[in-house]
């Protein structure tokens, strides 16, 4: 809603921690420019109004709605409940010492303590969403696993194997925690992490719940649970499900069909229904999206960083991905890093895509320029396959440079390119 002054509540829109008394104080500035005409009264209020002349009740209406509510009194309500679980730790009363915390990643660790939650931590941070997931017994899949988060990250080899054993020891003894609760989100990262712990569980602990959003009432654009004030966690926390058998089976079925060579099991999951994880299917749908498009050979990630490099004058590499996060990436589920990762490879290909140039700054700060094969191939002229480098791994699938590979259509159908099969 843009006749409303935003800049009083940029700090709520990020964390999800309304402040009613500011809300309230935005709610006059706008009723005074709906009065003298300096903003306009959009058409959804102009149907709904019954006096000729604004209220404040129209302002109001007006802020809620751009806050993600569908009337003052509904964002009253909960603020209220946010208010109250910050207000009275008995909330937590339930969260004893012997729950264990999970999530892929440890954005939410130090929120949780503030917000007084007693249970531990544990983060599991194998990022899922890229690199090889192949189908291989635990210990062969820990040392692949381990190798690529090394070769991608910089990582010393050792280091992470031992990170990553202990990751998958910590899931390992799962079973044996009390209570186990996951935070998730709705994006890919979150939901193959999900999928991942819970097809391994060949016992469960003694309650073993889910806390599963996608978006925040307040927040403009909803990133990742770590951007949410200790309020809202508290908030979120009476929020949470049992995870039963549907939900299970369901994952141990996508991870099967995550971790296979072929993409079309998975396919099938992503264009179903999936209700025992409402957030499953159009996260692998996302996932699909990050193999190579019988159109053009990018990614849907490789695209979007193409078209924001063509439409910017040499921008830098972390304008680049602030651009992806905050406004292009439908389902954001990269950090900086793997998104630096990601990119490498249209930088350091023999035919790249993208020229890197004033490599003495910090990565962030490089600008940014497509190559004339880079304008080619956005434009669909080329195939960024037949120029490509590097290999590629998307789950179990497997995507050699100038070899027939596994592509998608643009139903976001799996089809065979290249040789028959």
């Amino acid at each position: 809603m843009s006749n409303a002054p935003r800049d009083t509540h940029r700090a709520s829109a990020r964390s999800g921690h309304i402040n009613l008394e500011q809300q309230r104080k935005r709610a006059k500035e706008l009723l005074a420019r709906l009065t003298d005409g300096s903003a306009a009264a959009p058409p959804s209020l102009l149907s709904r109004r019954s006096a000729s002349a604004p209220r404040l009740a129209d302002a109001q209406w007006l802020i809620a709605r751009e806050l993600g509510f569908a009337s003052w009194p509904r964002l009253k309500a909960h603020v209220d409940a946010v208010d109250f679980a910050a207000a009275h730790p008995g909330f937590v009363a339930d969260d004893e010492a012997g729950t264990r915390h999970l999530r892929c990643g440890n954005d939410i660790a130090h929120t949780l303590q503030l917000a007084g939650f007693r249970g531990a931590f544990h983060m599991f941070a194998d990022p899922l969403c890229m690199g090889p997931v192949p189908e291989q017994p635990e210990a062969a899949f820990i040392e692949t696993r381990s190798a690529f988060v090394a070769r991608t990250f910089g990582l010393p080899p050792d280091d992470a194997r031992g990170r990553m054993r202990g990751e998958y020891e910590a899931l390992a003894r799962l079973p044996d925690a009390g209570r186990a609760v996951l935070w998730c989100e709705a994006d890919a990262y979150d939901q193959l992490f999900l999928i991942a712990v819970l097809a391994r569980l060949e016992r469960l602990p003694a309650k073993l719940e889910l806390i599963e959003i996608d978006r925040v009432p307040g927040v403009d654009r909803f990133i990742g649970i770590g951007q949410l004030a200790p309020a809202v966690l508290a908030w979120l926390w009476p929020r949470r499900r049992p995870i039963d058998a549907p939900a299970l089976e369901l994952a141990r079925n996508a991870w099967r069909a995550y971790r296979a060579s072929s993409p079309e099991a998975w396919a099938d999951i992503a264009h179903g229904e999936t209700p025992a994880l409402p957030f499953l299917a159009p996260a692998l749908r996302r996932q699909l999206q990050e193999l190579p498009s019988l159109r053009d050979g990018l990614s849907l990630t490789e695209r979007l960083v193409l078209q924001t490099i063509d439409e910017h004058d040499r921008p830098a590499f972390g304008q680049v991905y602030a651009e992806l996060n905050e406004h292009r990436e439908p389902l954001p589920f990269l950090g900086d890093l793997m998104f630096h990762a990601l990119v490498r490879p249209l930088i350091d290909a023999a035919e790249p895509l993208i020229v890197e140039s004033e490599a003495q700054r910090d990565w962030p700060r490089r600008p940014l320029e497509l190559t004339t094969l880079g304008r080619r191939v956005l434009a669909g002229e080329r195939y960024w396959i037949d120029h490509a480098s590097h290999e590629r791994w998307i789950g179990g699938v497997h995507i050699e440079p100038r070899q027939a590979h596994w592509a998608i259509d643009d139903a976001l159908r799996p089809v065979w390119r290249g040789e028959p099969r």
